[in-house]
């Protein structure tokens, strides 16, 4: 593998910022001097004004193959990651066929290690009756274990008491969850339904899947955790009523329960369905301005671990249906990054806390082996941006197989010019390198 020298970037790392060179070699860095690097290179990246940060983890992505490829496929999005700055993604199991047995949980690393730019881990899906499947689940390969506490896209609700005491019980991995409670979703559905017919304004979608509806899950969920002591980690959370449920602040290695939060969720709310409609309908809903702010709060103020994406893409000739047959889900991972660092430049969060939340803590969280730092010894996964260029998100430069983004006219002022992977220079410049393919995640557990 070609090694590779950085030049003179601003490395933004562990809370730090401060000027260095990096020495890749064999797909790890070999070296980090402030006092520069003279080492022979086969290529040199001169990063002279520009940021040098560690590639993004996203622990939540759909990718949607098999069996849905009409909408996207783990080679075409994993680019679009890449592009993005996410050189390290972890998808979910609600595929066609799910992954629910060991069988196609393989089949989805096979198809991985022969077509992603990306580094990859997959979800096990628990479902009513796969209890014996999901304990033969390998904790030092597999991120952890996903459960539907709401149905969402792809059908795969676990509403059995006795099923999700076994998995919380007897699982020594982590359970990721998608909490929001079916019967208030399901009721609140019906009167909806009962007023509107097929014209249900999808500004009604926070109101359908509301704020009780994500706690009742969310807090079933945790205490089902603390009951077993658990690893739980909830996912996209989307309420200020949630937010109680995670103001315990002890140090993330110490903690049992852990909580993500989206980028959609902290960028849009409900004023603007008038304008985007179907567009971000998702589940969790994208609720009130005052839920919005509550996020915010919870994220900088540590109640929250991660930032996510929750990217799932759908064409928009679905997503132009009437709202119960639109279907749920927002492409969004090649955007991430950027889009974090605009909210940072407004002064909502400090490039620091993005960094944290993006690259450090979602390996921190998930034991991933040597990653998600700028340290000497770890894989080489790091993005270097230009802080001062602008960039439109248009259709000509989205990489999604759907060929669309809910944030499509929104100006960026940092632009991607560099993803490394695993020590592969994947990504310059617009154009892509796809002579080697990312790496299967490993977990120290």
């Amino acid at each position: 593998m070609a090694s590779i020298l950085i030049k003179n970037g601003l490395l933004i790392n562990e809370n730090q910022q401060f000027q260095a060179d990096i020495y890749i070699e064999n797909g790890y860095i070999a070296e980090i001097s402030k006092n520069g690097i003279t080492r022979k290179s086969d290529k040199i990246i001169n990063a002279d004004g520009k940021w040098v940060v560690p590639g993004v983890i996203d622990d939540q992505v759909h990718f949607r193959e098999p069996g849905l490829t009409h909408k996207a496929e783990i080679y075409t999005e994993a680019k679009a990651a890449v592009a993005g700055g996410t050189t390290s993604f972890m998808e979910m199991p609600n595929t066609n066929p799910q992954s629910t047995t060991q069988d196609e949980l393989a089949k989805k690393y096979a198809r991985a290690k022969d077509c992603s730019l990306a580094n990859y881990s997959f979800f096990m899906g628990g479902t009513n009756d796969n209890i014996e499947e999901v304990l033969r689940t390998d904790p030092k390969n597999v991120c952890g274990i996903k459960l539907f506490m709401g149905s969402s896209t792809g059908n795969m609700l676990v509403d059995n008491e006795q099923t999700l005491r076994n998995i919380f019980s007897k699982t020594p991995m982590l359970i990721a969850t998608h909490c929001e409670d079916e019967a208030t979703i399901r009721k609140n559905t019906a009167e909806f339904i009962a007023k509107y017919g097929e014209d249900i304004p999808f500004d009604a979608h926070p109101i359908i899947r509301n704020d009780e509806a994500c706690y009742i899950s969310s807090k079933l969920a945790s205490d089902l955790a603390k009951e077993y002591n658990s690893r739980l980690h909830i996912l996209h959370i989307s309420t200020a009523k949630e937010v109680e449920l995670f103001t315990n602040k002890i140090p993330l290695a110490e903690k049992r329960i852990t909580a993500e939060v989206c980028v959609h969720h902290l960028t849009f709310n409900d004023t603007n369905y008038a304008q985007k409609g179907s567009l971000i309908k998702c589940n969790p809903a994208i609720k009130s301005e005052a839920d919005q702010k509550a996020l915010w709060y919870a994220l900088n103020n540590d109640y929250f671990d991660i930032i996510a994406t929750d990217h799932a893409p759908h064409t928009l000739d679905e997503k132009h249906n009437k709202y119960m047959k639109a279907p749920s889900g927002l492409p969004l991972v090649q955007h991430s990054l950027q889009l974090m660092l605009e909210h940072a430049k407004m002064g909502k969060i400090t490039t620091n806390k993005v960094i944290e939340k993006m690259c450090h803590a979602p390996a921190d969280l998930f034991g991933i082996e040597k990653r998600g730092y700028l340290r000497e010894g770890y894989h080489a996964d790091l993005v270097i941006l230009n802080p001062e260029t602008q960039v439109e998100v248009a259709k000509n430069n989205i990489h999604y197989k759907c060929g669309w983004s809910p944030l499509e006219g929104e100006i960026f002022t940092t632009d991607i010019e560099h993803t490394i992977v695993s020590g592969h220079l994947a990504y310059s410049h617009g154009k892509f390198d796809e002579t080697k393919n990312g790496n299967r995640l490993t977990f120290d557990k």
